[in-house]
């Protein structure tokens, strides 16, 4: 379904901007994390990234990450087939600062486990390497 492009300042009173929208907001969820300073924690977000359709983006000094994924009651005219109960953070959720005429551009975008690993090496001093001999220090699990 093609959508007209609406400027939201051309919106008529009582008009809402989600008739002209293709439902960014239920497409995907994002959420703050803290911004990686170690190997480990760079090692960690990696991690994130290789469980699907997941990746990481950085807006000013905060770090994101994403979950991509359509709603489970996102109808196929992107209206939402659940509105009378759905979850209070989309009815508190308004168009007032949505992304609908967002550029979409970040400071750092990460789509892959593979980038977001490059950067790290960019920005991380170097890892030491072990030597032939040298022991594997593995951490030491708790006994149940």
């Amino acid at each position: 379904m093609k959508y007209p492009r609406m400027r939201r300042q051309d919106l008529k009173p009582g008009e809402v901007l989600c008739s002209y929208c293709t439902a960014r907001c239920c497409r995907y969820f994002a959420l703050a994390i803290d911004p990686p300073a170690t190997w480990e924690e760079f090692d960690n977000i990696r991690w994130y990234m290789m469980h699907g359709a997941v990746s990481v983006f950085v807006d000013g000094e905060t770090w994101y990450l994403t979950v991509n994924g359509d709603c489970q009651h996102l109808l196929p005219d992107n209206r939402c087939g659940t509105y009378d109960s759905r979850p209070r953070i989309c009815r508190t959720y308004t168009t007032d600062d949505c992304e609908y005429d967002d550029d979409g551009l970040y400071d750092q975008y990460f789509e892959t486990p593979e980038q977001l690993w490059e950067y790290a090496h960019a920005v991380l001093p170097m890892k030491p390497r072990r030597k032939p001999g040298d022991p594997v220090s593995l951490p030491v699990l708790p006994v149940l």
